[in-house]
């Protein structure tokens, strides 16, 4: 691990903010030299998602069960064979609108066609919410492409904005800031706490004027209060904490964004020194693709979105062939850096379930059931083809679900995901 600490700490190090106290996440510099068993390293989660579809035929083996027959996409995966499960006739019930389920892709809000359409939290943020104050950042939102389009929404259905410059997303990671910085960062949280406190007065008073059905709501609104008050207060505990110090050096900023190659191994080596820093535990990705010509990838010279209506014309089926191998050899490349990376005796692929698939099932018929999707990592029974009934999906929520619960998370259901995911079992 390429990390030096610039001074010993405690395991008994806690920080303090408004009188909480809230204990730093384990460190391999807390464990004791001699004697002591090391705990168990901590779960983690990304989730990402390539929203121009993924064509179905290069994906989905024609087999199910472990001895599956591989396909071109997944013969680029063949070295990560054992450490994932491929699914098929899988979709989010209620989850429509083509290009739009790129919004409910971890949310699983039905309706995104709809003018009323009102967006819920993700799997990300649900995650954020109960562990996301054991790191620095509770999340990251990350996007690669041309859009303004992040896999990540808040309780109250905002997309939180994506990050997609990996020069900025090295300096908010590993840069320190300077002591000005941090005062106005306080200033920040302290002003937010003070909002938080106005806007819970008023409802308070309100609440004394309103019926049973406003007051119910009213009871969910302070629970949201409640909790951005803690993640606020560890928010504030972090500022003068020192940040990890890397040998990994700041990155160039992107200047084209069609390089779709260079964005993503760049974006995925930073999401990997995240983790590895445990600088934050819930990662999503989104490959926004609309507006790229990945004219780098040879033999690709036109729009992706204009690929994706292909109308089974060979031309454009090679060209966009290329696009979607080129993501799945920068996904083999990161899952092999996280098998790389060593923890306590297990390997970060291990401890990390990576989630990667697709919001439309065939980008050309603008279709959102037989989603593309597949799980890696993450200490799951992996090296098999799930495949459900095509024509009846099964809920791909069931999936969240079981990440949740991998996540040590006690939960039950999450949106439309009721149970966990039949077939995928813990190793």
């Amino acid at each position: 691990m390429n990390i030096a600490l610039r001074s010993p700490i405690s395991r008994r190090t806690f920080l303090r903010s408004t009188g909480a106290a809230l204990a730093l996440p384990f460190l391999e510099a807390m464990m004791p030299r001699l004697g002591a068993a090391s705990p168990t390293p901590p779960r983690r989660f990304i989730g990402m998602m390539t929203n121009m579809g993924i064509l179905p035929d290069q994906f989905f083996p024609t087999t199910a069960g472990r001895d599956y027959e591989s396909t071109p996409y997944l013969d680029i995966l063949k070295e990560h064979r054992n450490d994932l499960t491929v699914f098929s006739g899988v979709s989010l019930p209620g989850v429509d609108g083509g290009h739009a389920a790129e919004k409910s892709f971890l949310t699983c809000a039905p309706g995104a066609s709809r003018g009323s359409f009102r967006n819920s939290i993700s799997l990300d943020q649900f995650m954020a919410e109960k562990v996301g104050s054991e790191t620095r950042f509770p999340s990251l939102a990350l996007m690669i492409g041309s859009d303004n389009l992040s896999l990540s929404w808040t309780r109250s259905g905002s997309m939180i904005p994506p990050q997609s410059s990996p020069l900025k997303l090295y300096q908010q990671l590993f840069i320190e800031d300077t002591t000005e910085g941090k005062a106005l960062a306080v200033q920040r949280l302290k002003d937010d706490r003070s909002l938080l406190d106005s806007l819970r007065e008023k409802s308070k008073r309100l609440e004394r004027e309103v019926g049973a059905a406003d007051r119910e709501r009213l009871d969910q609104y302070f629970t949201s209060v409640r909790e951005l008050e803690r993640r606020l207060a560890a928010a504030e505990g972090w500022v003068n904490q020192p940040k990890p110090v890397v040998k990994t050096p700041k990155p160039e900023e992107i200047g084209d964004r069609n390089d779709l190659p260079k964005c993503n191994r760049v974006m995925f080596d930073l999401v990997r020194l995240a983790l590895e820093t445990d600088s934050t535990r819930i990662v999503t990705v989104c490959a926004s693709l609309a507006g790229i010509t990945a004219r780098t990838i040879p033999g690709v010279k036109s729009n992706t979105h204009e690929l994706t209506h292909h109308g089974n014309r060979e031309e454009k089926l090679d060209e966009l062939r290329r696009i979607e191998a080129a993501q799945f050899q920068d996904l083999a490349v990161f899952l092999t850096g996280l098998r790389q990376t060593g923890e306590q005796g297990r390997t970060l692929l291990d401890q990390s379930s990576v989630l990667y698939g697709t919001n439309m099932g065939s980008a050309n018929a603008h279709s959102n059931d037989n989603l593309p999707v597949l799980l890696a990592g993450g200490g799951f029974k992996h090296g098999q083809h799930l495949a459900f009934d095509r024509k009846h999906n099964y809920p791909l929520s069931n999936l969240f679900v079981s990440l949740i619960q991998r996540m040590g998370i006690e939960a039950g259901s999450f949106s439309s995901g009721t149970t966990t995911m039949k077939g995928l079992e813990t190793a």
